[in-house]
Formats: structure tokens, C-alpha cells, sequence
């Protein structure tokens, strides 16, 4: 399938999605975010897919917010729905995609983009990215869900000091403060995510979706995440993936799961 503002690579069962809006900082506007959307979905139902990197062309920006110019005359209702739309649409759809999502963030990820990268399972910067969500700068707040995943990956207080003086950070105090799990240089970002990707893809793909659904309850309102690991601990008794590994183990043997 073709995209007006992604490119997409297949290598080997990594899927490489790339936000290809250059002369926008690769800003998420309305077709961007459906078009990721898409393409998420699509990767999800693929078998030959085992894991997704999400970047942005270039070396200026991973994503460098949202196109304001779409929202900018906005009513309250009108606002409402497009924060409703955004995180159903994209945003809780990579949080809870089967399959894991590694942002590599090269360069700008402000706002709506922070909050993209917030949205994947793994985020691995390059050394020149610079990240933040400037939101109260333009009188409103993050409505991507940056509020709530930021301070879960941060902490409370992090969190309220990045969204209220609108700062941007390096990639260093991204690393410090486990907003990222490494930084590389710009020429080594695809080759580490690709490093991750690849052993991933070595494990068993039916448990890394139990357990993409076992974390992600321990951050949902009124669920129990113990019960759900309860739940999904037993389903992976059920599955073929299972018998391959427990098997391997015991003939001492690496597994290969299908």
C-alpha cells in the first residue's frame, strides 16, 4: 500500500515506518495520523511482521509536534473530539498493539510527537534530539495522552516541570531520566533499534503480546494488572510457542518458534 506522508520497509520481519514530511518537521497533521494508523494496523495482521520502527526522515526531527494550523479555530467540543479521535485512532493503538513499537527518535520530538514516542514499547534517541511538550506555550496542554504517559515514565514531579515551563530537554537528561532507553549517535539510531529488533524476534512473538498486555494494565484505571498477568501467564500455557520453548529448554536446544 502506498502512503502520501509515510515510507515502509519490510526487513526481515522488522517493519521500518518512516513519517516522510521533511519540510514539516514531519508535524502530525489529520492524513498523518491515519496514515499511521494504517500502517500500524496492517503490520499488526501481517504475519511476516515481528516488530515496528517508528521514525522520522531526516536528522532535523522525529516528529516536531502537531500541524496547528488544523486546530488553531478550534471550539471546546470541537477540542475535545480531536483528543478523543487522537488517542483512539493512533496513540492508545501503539500503546496496545500486539506487537512491540520502538520509536527511533532522531532529532525534534515535541508535543504530539513526544507523545507518539511516549505511545511506543521501546524509545532509543540520537544524541542530538531534543524533546518536549510545549503545549502551555500555546495556551492549552498535551491532549495525546502526554500527561498521564509522561509522568508514569518520569515521575510526577519530572513531569509537571517539563509540561509547565514548556522546556525542551537533551537526549541525555531523556537518558538520566528513562524517558529513553539509550542514546546513540545520529549514524548508529536505526542500527540499534535494528539490534532490539532483532532480538526480539528471536523470543517468542504470542508471549510478547501477553506480556505488551500484562504492563500496559498496570498503568489502566480499575483494571488489576496482577489478575491480568494471572490471565495471561495461563493463556501462554495454550500456545505452540510454548511447547517449542519449554521443549528447547529441556533437549537444550535453541527454539524455534514460528
Amino acid at each position: 500500500m502506498s502512503y502520501n506522508n509515510l515510507l515502509t520497509e519490510n526487513k526481515n520481519g522488522t517493519l521500518i515506518i518512516t513519517i516522510n514530511r521533511p519540510d514539516k518537521l514531519n508535524a502530525l497533521n489529520k492524513e498523518t495520523i491515519a496514515e499511521i494508523s494504517t500502517a500500524l494496523k496492517r503490520a499488526e495482521s501481517d504475519k511476516s511482521v515481528k516488530v515496528i520502527i517508528l521514525t522520522g526522515s531526516g536528522q532535523k526531527a522525529f516528529v516536531a509536534g502537531a500541524d496547528i494550523s488544523e486546530f488553531a479555530n478550534f471550539s471546546v467540543e470541537q477540542g475535545k473530539e480531536l483528543s478523543a479521535n487522537g488517542h483512539k485512532i493512533l496513540f492508545d493503538l501503539t500503546e496496545q498493539l500486539s506487537k512491540p513499537v520502538i520509536a527511533a527518535v532522531n532529532g525534534f520530538a515535541l508535543g504530539g510527537g513526544l507523545e507518539l514516542a511516549m505511545s511506543c514499547h521501546i524509545r532509543v534517541a540520537s544524541d542530538n534530539a531534543k524533546m518536549g511538550l510545549p503545549e502551555v506555550s500555546l495556551g492549552v496542554i498535551p491532549g495525546y495522552g502526554g500527561t498521564q504517559r509522561l509522568s508514569n515514565l518520569v515521575g510526577k514531579g519530572k513531569a509537571f516541570e517539563m509540561i509547565m515551563t514548556a522546556d525542551m530537554i537533551t537526549a541525555a537528561d531523556a537518558l538520566q531520566w528513562g524517558l529513553v532507553n539509550y542514546v546513540t549517535s545520529q549514524d548508529a539510531l536505526m542500527a540499534k533499534c535494528e539490534e532490539i529488533a532483532d532480538k526480539i524476534k528471536l523470543r517468542s512473538s504470542s508471549a510478547i503480546a501477553s506480556a505488551i498486555r500484562s504492563v500496559n494494565a498496570s498503568t489502566t484505571d480499575g483494571v488489576n494488572g496482577y489478575q491480568v498477568e494471572i490471565e495471561e501467564f495461563g493463556k501462554c500455557f495454550g500456545t505452540p510457542d510454548f511447547k517449542e520453548g519449554t521443549s528447547a529448554f529441556l533437549e537444550k536446544r535453541k527454539p524455534n518458534f514460528q
